[in-house]
C-alpha cells in the first residue's frame, strides 16, 4: 500500500496530527496516539517536517518517527508556468522517485489522484516546492499537488470578487493559467488579469499568443507567426471566442489571485515592452500606437 504524505507544520499538535492520520486511514482511532504520547510523555515533542508513514506501522513505530524527526527529505520544486509535459519530464528524471503513474494515459493519472470525473491533468498541479523520502512515489508527490491546487483553488473560489465572467473554479484555473504565461514582469500580473477579464466580460476575443503557442505543442520552435495566429485550433483565441478548452499551465497563487480579485480598470488591451513589463491601453488607437512603437507584431 502506498505510504501517507504527512506534512507536520511548525508548532502542530499530536492531537492535530492524530486526527489527520485518523481521516487518512493510517490509524484507527486518533486518541490512541495521543494517549501513548502523554503516557510516554512526548506529546509536545513531535518534530516539523515531511514524512512518509508506511501503512501498518505500529503506534510506538509512529510515535517515535515523529519525535525524532525521522524524514529522509528531499524535495522537488514544480515550477510556475510549468506544463503538465514539463512536469512529468522533472518526475521522469528525479532518480529518488520511483516511477508508477508519470506513464499514465491524462484519464487514469487523473483518477490515480482522486480527480473524479477530471479526464485532463493540464493546470491541476500546484507549482511549489514538495519534501518527500526517497524512494517515494510519483502518485504520493502527484496527489499531493492535486490536492493543494484543488485547496487552493476552492479558497480563492469563495471568496472571489462579485460580477466575474466564469460559471465554475475551472474556467478561473484556465484564465489564471494564461496570466501565468502573459506575465513577465511580477508587478503586472493584476492587471493582466484585469484585462483578460474585461475582454470576457466585453465578449471579446482574448487574442493571447501563449494559448496558440500551447496549441502549436511541441512544433513551436519559439518564432510566432502571423499564420499561426490565423490557423484556428482549440487554443487558437485569436480565432476562436471565450476561453480554451483547459488550462495552458500550472498557474501559481498570485495568479489565481489576480483573475479572482482583479482590480478595477478600463485597461483592454497590452503589448510586451520588450524588457518584461506591459504597456497597457483601454482603447484600440492607443495600443496600435503601443504596438507600432514596442514591437510588429502585437496582441
Amino acid at each position: 500500500q502506498e505510504p501517507y504524505a504527512l506534512t507536520v507544520r511548525a508548532g502542530a499538535s499530536l492531537r492535530a496530527v492524530a486526527r489527520e492520520l485518523t481521516a487518512a486511514g493510517v490509524l484507527p482511532a486518533d486518541w490512541t496516539l495521543v494517549a501513548l504520547g502523554r503516557i510516554e510523555r512526548v506529546d509536545r515533542m513531535i518534530k516539523a517536517g515531511n514524512y512518509e508513514i508506511p501503512r501498518g506501522t505500529t503506534l510506538s513505530g509512529l510515535l517515535a518517527q515523529l519525535t525524532q524527526g525521522d524524514v529522509t527529505q528531499t524535495s522537488i520544486t514544480i515550477v510556475e508556468g510549468w506544463t503538465v509535459r514539463d512536469l512529468k519530464q522533472a518526475l521522469r528524471a528525479d532518480g529518488d522517485i520511483a516511477k508508477i503513474v508519470v506513464d499514465l494515459a491524462d484519464g487514469e493519472l487523473m483518477r490515480a489522484v482522486g480527480a473524479l470525473g477530471q479526464q485532463q491533468p493540464e493546470g491541476w498541479f500546484f507549482p511549489d516546492t514538495y519534501f518527500f523520502a526517497s524512494g517515494a512515489t510519483d502518485l504520493s508527490i502527484l496527489t499531493r499537488a492535486y490536492r493543494t491546487m484543488q485547496q487552493r483553488l476552492d479558497a480563492a473560489w469563495v471568496t472571489r470578487a462579485p460580477g466575474l465572467p466564469f460559471d465554475a473554479p475551472y474556467q478561473a484555473l484556465i484564465l489564471a493559467s494564461i496570466v501565468e504565461k502573459e506575465t513577465g514582469r511580477v508587478a503586472d500580473r493584476p492587471l493582466i488579469a484585469a484585462v483578460l477579464v474585461n475582454r470576457l466580460q466585453q465578449g471579446m476575443r482574448l487574442q493571447a499568443d501563449p494559448t496558440v503557442i500551447y496549441g502549436i505543442g511541441e512544433r513551436f520552435d519559439g518564432n510566432l507567426t502571423k499564420r499561426d495566429l490565423d490557423a484556428d485550433s482549440a487554443y487558437n483565441t485569436y480565432t476562436r471566442d471565450g476561453l480554451p478548452p483547459t488550462p495552458i499551465a500550472l498557474p501559481s497563487q498570485a495568479s489565481l489571485d489576480a483573475v479572482l480579485h482583479p482590480p478595477p480598470t478600463p485597461y483592454l488591451y497590452f503589448v510586451a515592452r520588450g524588457d518584461g513589463s506591459s504597456e497597457f491601453s483601454a482603447n484600440l488607437a492607443d495600443h496600435n500606437r503601443a504596438v507600432a512603437k514596442y514591437q510588429k507584431i502585437g496582441r
